[in-house]
């Protein structure tokens, strides 16, 4: 990448946590940098931090130190919700509000997050739902989704938002590997858009990665991508 700035940077990161034996440190000085156009996959055991690192990236875990940088203006610039609207964070488990499908994709919107981007119109709500395979009209109850559509349709609403980086949380855990392809062509279709990638998974390799870190003790250590 020679001297372009990272567009996602932390140095030092580091979070200290409660266990069972004690307080353990998950996050152990961590360094990583994530250039425009980037997909890092992060993987490691179950238990190993690799939902911590992504929420501590995300300025979404109390007690982590380090320095975060987007595009090298550190954390501290940013409001936390700036930071979140920049960095954006889809997790395990998103949530679904009550109300319709369309309710659900534009609730950044709904609760003035967003109030100085314009709203998506139907056409592009139904053209995004359509290229990831989600068989539910707009104003369909949110309660009768099934998981799969849930995790994708959370997927899109996170999209939407036109955030710089996105951190995903195993966002294929839930789904077939049709919806799985369909979730990594969008993805690789953000990152080639000048956005850079983190994602935690444990899916099989869909070919769409720059670069395979594995979380282990607490540092990052990087492994060849299948």
């Amino acid at each position: 990448m020679g001297d372009v700035t990272a567009l996602l940077e932390a140095r030092d990161l580091t979070a200290i946590l409660p266990g069972d034996a004690g307080d353990v440190r998950v996050l152990d000085g961590i360094e990583l940098g994530v250039f425009a156009g980037e997909i890092v996959d992060v993987v490691g055991p179950s238990g190993s931090g690799k939902s911590t690192l992504l929420r501590a990236i995300a300025r979404l875990l109390p007690g982590a130190t380090g320095t975060l940088l987007l595009d090298g203006s550190p954390a501290e610039h940013f409001t936390p919700p700036a930071w979140r609207r920049a960095v954006a964070l889809l997790p395990q488990k998103p949530v679904v509000v009550d109300g319709t499908v369309r309710d659900n994709l534009v609730l950044s919107w709904r609760f003035g997050v967003r109030r100085q981007q314009p709203m998506p119109d139907d056409a592009s709500l139904a053209e995004g739902l359509a290229r990831l395979g989600v068989d539910a009209a707009l104003d369909r109850d949110g309660s009768r989704l099934s998981v799969g559509q849930v995790a994708r349709i959370a997927f899109l609403r996170t999209l939407l938002g036109k955030p710089r980086v996105l951190l995903l949380d195993e966002p294929d855990a839930a789904l077939d590997d049709a919806s799985a392809d369909a979730v990594a062509a969008m993805t690789a279709q953000f990152a080639n858009a000048a956005g850079a990638v983190v994602r935690v998974r444990h899916h099989r390799p869909d070919g769409i990665a720059s670069r395979r870190l594995r979380l282990a003790n607490g540092s990052l250590v990087a492994e060849e991508v299948a």
